[in-house]
């Protein structure tokens, strides 16, 4: 089950690709933090991989924050391993935190579908968006930035234009 909107974020502490552990109360002094299921393998979140590091350059110094979250199942899907999470992050040059939940524990209580899926909270860590990133899975055919959209208003103080749309992109691989 999805989390609802107006729904406070679950807690996690979940090892990142830096060798940090990271939990939800060390993103306390944001104004918005976005938590986008993630992972590797899936074309999908490839695709958006680029948007997810620009929100995150852009918004950043406004006091936004995105943590990118794995929970796939690595022995089904070798590419989603941690080791291969700290190569592409490194590869790629992840301006945000890219956390492993390898019992799917964070998964289980957000809910999320797909990868990339997005959870959106306010400074009180209330649900204000869910869903898509934007509403194309090539750059060039961009026409609505649901979630860039979502930060504008939230970041002024009021609520988002959209406030869910039907996430798009691989499933969640869970576990047998």
């Amino acid at each position: 089950m999805t989390l609802a909107l107006g729904t406070r974020a679950p807690s996690f502490s979940l090892p990142g690709v830096d060798g940090a552990t990271r939990a939800l109360d060390d993103y306390a002094d944001v104004d918005a933090l976005a938590v986008v299921w993630s992972c590797n393998h899936c074309p999908y979140v490839q695709a958006w991989e680029d948007r997810m590091m620009a929100v995150q350059r852009d918004y950043g110094a406004r006091g936004f924050r995105l943590v990118a979250i794995n929970s796939n199942d690595a022995e089904r899907y070798p590419a989603d391993s941690f080791e291969a999470m700290q190569r592409r992050a490194r590869e790629r040059g992840f301006n945000f935190d890219y956390l492993l939940d390898e019992d799917q524990s964070v998964a289980r209580a957000y809910g999320p579908e797909r990868t990339p899926e997005v959870f959106l909270f306010d400074s009180d860590r209330r649900l204000v968006y869910h869903g898509a990133i934007d509403d194309s899975y090539d750059e060039q055919g961009v026409q609505v930035h649901y979630l860039r959209d979502a930060l504008d208003a939230l970041l002024d103080g009021r609520e988002p234009p959209v406030a869910e749309t039907p996430p798009v992109g691989c499933s969640v691989k869970w576990r047998n």
